[in-house]
């Protein structure tokens, strides 16, 4: 893992990174907390460099799987491009943890003002570009035909609070079984892994991104937590996407299926 270091950025630098991918391929898949990015004129938020090690900046490991889940899939997928310090684009814009002010006892001395106009600056900048750039995917897709499941990556870390965390990987998700049962059933074939159904987090947080756009429109979503000691390296992400398209590859026939007629009503 490379050694953050603050670099300054162009101000205009867009907060999305698309990955090209066929919008008929019936998923899109997300990571909201791709990046330890935080621009320039936010400085270092008041933190030294090695917070920006930690999963308080980002999901150590998830933007790597991600990218080669999409092109093992030939899917589009959508990468934030910022910090979640800066704002955290899984939380609705009500969420009282959107900006972190203490994030796993780092204090972050450059949240510590941020009043309601900088909360919604940064709403504005960050966020809802993201909001827009999942919600323009999804309705790409349902042009081409394939209304899509989502699927989104993030990692947890190995131990919490001194106690260490059994699974390798889990699946969240709420009301809708559609894809997440199917995928859990996939994981318990693999024998050599232990697999958390709504571990180490519940899945169905008002307002997160799965919760704003893919149950709102009736498509089938799962979350996927992978631990963060197993995708630290670059080798070892890829080749747990190469492992996720494995699993999600049958399964998203049906979902693309299921897809289209959720969204038919």
């Amino acid at each position: 893992m490379t050694p953050y270091r603050a670099v300054p950025q162009s101000f205009g630098r867009h907060p999305v990174e698309h990955v090209e991918g066929d919008p008929a391929a019936g998923v899109l898949i997300l990571c909201d907390h791709a990046s330890r990015h935080v621009p320039a004129d936010y400085g270092d938020l008041g933190l030294p460099p090695a917070q920006f090690e930690r999963h308080i900046a980002y999901d150590i490991g998830a933007a790597a799987v991600t990218r080669r889940l999409a092109r093992e899939l030939g899917a589009p997928a959508l990468l934030t491009d910022f910090s979640r310090l800066i704002i955290d684009p899984n939380r609705g814009e009500d969420d009282p943890t959107l900006v972190m002010r203490l994030s796993d006892g780092a204090i972050v001395p450059g949240n510590a003002r941020a009043d309601a106009a900088e909360i919604e600056r940064r709403l504005a900048r960050f966020h809802r570009p993201y909001d827009a750039a999942i919600a323009a995917a999804i309705d790409a897709a349902v042009a081409a035909g394939a209304p899509p499941a989502i699927v989104s990556i993030h990692s947890f870390t190995p131990v919490w609070k001194g106690v260490p965390r059994p699974w390798h990987a889990a699946v969240l998700w709420d009301r809708d079984p559609t894809l997440a049962l199917p995928l859990l059933a996939a994981f318990a074939a693999e024998t050599d892994l232990v697999v958390g159904d709504n571990e180490p987090y519940r899945g169905g947080l008002p307002g997160d991104t799965i919760d704003r756009h893919a149950t709102k429109r009736g498509l089938p979503n799962a979350l996927i937590e992978l631990r963060q000691d197993l995708i630290a390296d670059d080798a070892a992400a890829e080749a747990w996407g190469v492992r996720l398209a494995g699993l999600l590859r049958p399964l998203l026939r049906g979902g693309g299926k299921a897809a289209e007629a959720a969204a038919r009503g």
